[in-house]
């Protein structure tokens, strides 16, 4: 090790080393590894670690915790080098960034960073880091019935249904996973592609309302777009009964700008070309790509309920679409938990918040009740748990509607 590096003890079996511009200016990541390791660690200068990373006494080691704050990204080249390194020797690497951008941190995790910690670093993160690069838990191996059976076409053109909720709790998940479902069903005899994409990178639970494994592939899939193809695509998918196709949210939480339009662009293009349907459950969050989803979507839903909170969070929306000459018209507006037929009274209110807000509720689902939520933790569809339930009954309109209008467009078309 050169001399710039910091050894905490000649006697302590050097299992890991920090390596930055100056550890000095990271003094959480310091204590933290003392509290994790004691002595058993030591610290390399960016211009230190290629060198000693080629060195036989490299072998040692088990990961190193590469930090970096904004001003490190002139040196991205050399720190993905030197990720490059460790990775060669089987070295794990743990990021601890700092005001990094989104693209940064997206080439350094395609270079090969096992795991990402922001610093200020929380508290007990980097042990809980260092636990999981140290004891890596195996992917379970996907039961044989969740396998995706279908094989890539790349001939299909398929229509592109968002679902957006204007708030937390108002059935945009639901939506999603029982429309896809319904739509999977529609024809016994030529049933349609389907496919459901769960871009809610943070907090899709569009798995646990199927009862579908999360898997480390979504995330490598995603980290690494250009490399997709229609292949490692369609293994990335999950089968729920044979007849929908999910891609569900990474096993953890990841940050919701890792991936850019670009990755985005790909994904759909391939979702497209491969089914007939590609319904998109969307985060609650605008987000760089969320422009990329509403312009390339044939039909955006966007869910809300007869609250202040949608109402305020609908406006704010239209605002920011209108300003920078988006399309704030392609939003189909779906009232949840909507009042029942004879509720006059609501019916009123329906009326005057889509006056005030200038907008067209165009759909209405009636309350479900607890059904719904007990159909979601079962990890089931409606139809398959509860087919009488006045909410799905309208989920299944809504999916008929939906294919009508495709196959009169595709009857338009051929003609």
């Amino acid at each position: 090790m050169s001399s710039n590096a910091v050894l905490k003890s000649e006697s302590a079996a050097l299992i890991a080393c920090t390596v930055s511009r100056d550890v000095q200016i990271f003094d959480l990541l310091i204590e933290d590894m003392e509290t994790a390791l004691g002595e058993s660690w030591g610290d390399l200068g960016f211009d230190d670690a290629l060198t000693f990373l080629r060195q036989p006494e490299a072998a040692e080691l088990q990961f190193i915790a590469v930090a970096m704050d904004a001003s490190d990204e002139d040196n991205i080249d050399r720190i993905a080098a030197i990720i490059g390194a460790a990775k060669k020797r089987e070295i794990k690497v743990i990021l601890i960034t700092e005001d990094v951008s989104p693209a940064a941190l997206h080439q350094l995790l395609r270079e090969g960073g096992d795991e990402f910690v922001p610093y200020p670093l929380p508290e007990g993160e980097l042990a809980n880091a260092i636990e999981r690069v140290l004891t890596p838990v195996a992917e379970i191996p996907v039961a044989p019935e969740l396998q995706n059976n279908l094989k890539a076409t790349g001939t299909h053109d398929g229509v592109i249904v968002a679902v957006h909720g204007m708030a937390g709790g108002t059935g945009a998940t639901t939506l999603a996973v029982n429309l896809a479902w319904e739509l999977a069903c529609l024809d016994k005899d030529n049933p349609p592609r389907v496919c459901l994409l769960d871009l809610d990178l943070q907090c899709g639970s569009a798995s646990t309302y199927l009862d579908l494994p999360r898997r480390e592939a979504v995330l490598e899939l995603l980290s690494d777009t250009e490399a997709m193809d229609s292949t490692s695509f369609m293994q990335a998918l999950l089968s729920f009964d044979q007849k929908l196709h999910v891609l569900t949210a990474p096993t953890d939480m990841i940050p919701m700008d890792l991936i850019s339009s670009a990755d985005v662009n790909r994904v759909l293009e391939l979702a497209r070309t491969n089914f007939d349907y590609v319904v998109i459950d969307m985060p609650s969050t605008m987000v760089e790509w969320s422009q990329t989803v509403l312009e390339a979507a044939h039909v955006y839903f966007a869910t809300l309920e007869l609250d202040m909170r949608s109402a305020q969070n609908t406006l704010r929306l239209k605002r920011a679409l209108q300003s920078e000459d988006l399309p704030f018209d392609k939003l189909r507006f779906v009232l949840n938990r909507a009042p029942g037929f004879t509720d006059l009274s609501g019916k009123a209110r329906v009326k005057r918040l889509g006056e005030s807000l200038g907008i067209s509720i165009e759909v209405q689902l009636p309350d479900g009740g607890k059904q719904v939520a007990q159909t979601n933790d079962h990890g089931t569809p409606l139809a398959v748990n509860a087919p009488k339930n006045a909410m799905r009954r309208e989920i299944a309109k809504l999916a008929a509607s939906v294919h009508a209008v495709n196959k009169a467009d595709h009857a338009e078309a051929r003609g």
